[in-house]
């Protein structure tokens, strides 16, 4: 059915009742309209802004004009089998911008790409060297809240008139550098990107760099950087498969692409098969690669270290992130490098070991300190606590899961009253939403509501939220076909034959709404909501003491399970919200949870 005909609205299925399904209504003709007209006018929050803060958001609605479109992702698929053609263009962008790939020599590039984690291995790498009285440059993506957050200094985000200054300072250059014969003057939003932060770093005089993949490696435009101090590789697994393939085998060639000749490169355990294609890739190219030691291997004979970032999976980022912290200080000739533990290196699968050292008291200070919002992260806020994970991969997921049972287990429980568990949930791209909802159903929710990554019904007065690439109509039906697949999960799961009911954590409770009735019978109730203020609303019910936006929308509780669930929501003595699928998402509830960030 075309999406301009037919429109569902909210699903349901209540705790209350028994074998009830996952509904799915229409969506009256007038409140489309209505919601469409919401959608393509300013809200209240796009009041005229002060001269200083109108020039950052010229600035990043002019970025925003040069966001990737489905046509341009066509040819990047088309042209991935000729990497040269990609880094030879990002290469004349930098020429034009006034700078040549030897220029990036000068900033001591620490280069990370991986599936999963190489955000949090960079957070730590950056805090762990910045402990040592270094000035550090941190380029990463996506930003959860401002773009700006994608370019820090000394781990913090460059201030508003520092990123206008360069933005325009780049665009302009480019403008003028244009060559008349090419119809394309621009390059893409993180090809832009990208090349602020080398100017940024340079300009700022930093004395090294961590550098973040974009997607994959080989063909990544941060791969026109052709002397990093050294390389790291974290977890793989299957994302981006229209980009870098269907098999992890695949994905650890597009990764391995990365490695440069006689530049020291460290990876953490990975399966057999990729970890071979990692170390033929570097054997080809003579890039000495070192598999990473357990954390376990380098707390021997002295006390645990206390990571920053919550989650048994930041142990093998922490400990990535040691061995490239230590690679790039004995390059340097730094001093205080650990003791070594172990004299002779040792080989594990046709691989070297990393070394195993003593930890310094600025290494556990870094990893202790490290901060990196999104992930992992709980606030708690009254009777809601709020779990931010940006798990977007099958394996993410399954890490974020055990976190969350594992978080629910150690936190404090009420004296009476009931607690409820909700799920708010997206996923965008080529991702498999439906194996991602599978490895969430172990948590048993009490509720499961998925919204877009809009922030606000409008996003007018929002341009570090704005997002050109999907239309209306494609997010909200995708929300949708998340409701229509948590509802078959639900059946399914009601069918001993097709589905044995999940396992609790040693010691953990069921959520209470499902005392009354074995596991196996359970349907979660689900909604949808147009954007991510309403489905906060909703939650909340007024109960977080930080979020207090205005009165609700009109129709908030019209729907009967949005009206039952709002009066369970105001007696439950504790609410359990777990936001993950999507780093997206998680950047637009922290905006709302956390309005400093918009500062």
């Amino acid at each position: 059915m075309r999406a301009d005909t037919y429109q569902p609205r909210w699903g349901a299925g209540s705790p209350g009742m028994k074998g009830a399904r996952s509904l799915v209504t229409l969506w009256p003709a007038a409140e489309k309209v209505w919601w469409r007209a919401a959608m393509e006018r300013p809200g209240p929050s796009a009041s005229p802004l002060s001269a200083k803060t109108a020039s950052f958001q010229d600035a990043v609605r002019t970025l925003n004009t040069l966001q990737t479109n489905a046509g341009y992702l066509e040819q990047v698929k088309r042209q991935r089998g000729d990497p040269q053609t990609q880094l030879e263009a990002m290469k004349l962008y930098l020429a034009r911008s006034g700078l040549q790939v030897e220029d990036l020599d000068q900033l001591n590039i620490i280069h990370v790409t991986g599936t999963k984690g190489k955000g949090s291995t960079c957070a730590f790498t950056e805090r762990v060297l910045r402990s040592y009285g270094l000035k550090t440059g941190f380029f990463s993506s996506p930003h959860l809240v401002q773009v700006r957050e994608r370019i820090r200094i000394n781990g913090q985000p460059i201030s508003p008139e520092l990123f206008t200054k360069h933005f325009w300072h780049l665009y302009h250059r480019l403008e003028e550098t244009k060559d008349s014969s090419s119809c394309v003057s621009m390059p893409a939003y993180f090809r832009f990107l990208t090349l602020m932060a080398f100017h940024i770093f340079l300009q700022e005089k930093v004395d090294l760099a961590v550098v973040e993949v974009g997607i994959g490696g080989a063909y990544d435009c941060t791969n026109i950087i052709r002397k990093p101090v050294v390389c790291g590789v974290s977890s793989l697994g299957i994302d981006h498969t229209s980009l870098l393939g269907d098999t992890v085998e695949e994905i650890a060639w597009q990764k391995g692409g990365i490695f440069k000749r006689g530049v020291p490169a460290f990876t953490v355990l990975q399966p057999d098969g990729p970890l071979a294609v990692l170390r033929d890739r570097a054997q080809q190219i003579s890039c000495p690669l070192y598999l990473c030691p357990p954390l376990e291997a380098l707390e021997e004979g002295g006390p645990p270290l206390t990571l920053g970032l919550d989650g048994e999976h930041q142990r093998f980022n922490a400990a990535l992130a040691l061995q490239l912290a230590r690679c790039w200080l004995q390059e340097k000739g730094h001093q205080g490098l650990g003791e070594l533990k172990v004299s002779r290196p040792g080989v594990l699968r046709h691989m070297p070991l990393a070394p195993v050292f003593q930890p310094t008291p600025h290494m556990r200070h870094g990893l202790r300190d490290t901060e990196w919002l999104g992930r992992t992260q709980v606030l708690r806020r009254g009777p809601l606590t709020w779990y931010l994970d940006g798990a977007h991969t099958a394996s993410s997921v399954q890490a974020c899961v055990r976190w969350f049972r594992q978080a629910l287990l150690r936190g404090h429980r009420p004296g009476r009253g009931p607690e409820v568990r909700i799920l708010l949930f997206n996923s965008t791209g080529d991702r498999d939403s439906a194996a991602l909802l599978k490895l969430l159903r172990p948590c048993q929710f009490d509720y499961a509501v998925f919204c877009p990554n809009l922030t606000e019904v409008s996003c007018a007065g929002n341009a570090d939220q704005q997002n050109f690439m999907v239309t209306l109509d494609q997010v909200l039906l995708r929300c949708f076909a998340h409701q229509q697949y948590w509802s078959h999960l639900a059946e399914a799961q009601a069918s001993p034959d097709l589905w044995s009911p999940p396992s609790p954590e040693p010691g953990e409770p069921t959520s209470s709404l499902l005392a009354s009735h074995p596991p196996c019978t359970h349907s979660t109730s689900s909604l949808v909501f147009s954007c991510i203020s309403h489905a906060l609303q909703w939650i909340s019910q007024g109960r977080d003491p930080v979020f207090q936006p205005p009165s609700p929308p009109q129709g908030l509780l019209a729907h009967p399970v949005a009206g039952s669930g709002a009066g369970v929501l105001r007696e439950a003595a504790a609410i359990h919200v777990l936001v993950t699928g999507s780093l997206h998402l998680v950047g637009g509830v922290l905006k709302l949870l956390e309005p400093a960030l918009s500062q």
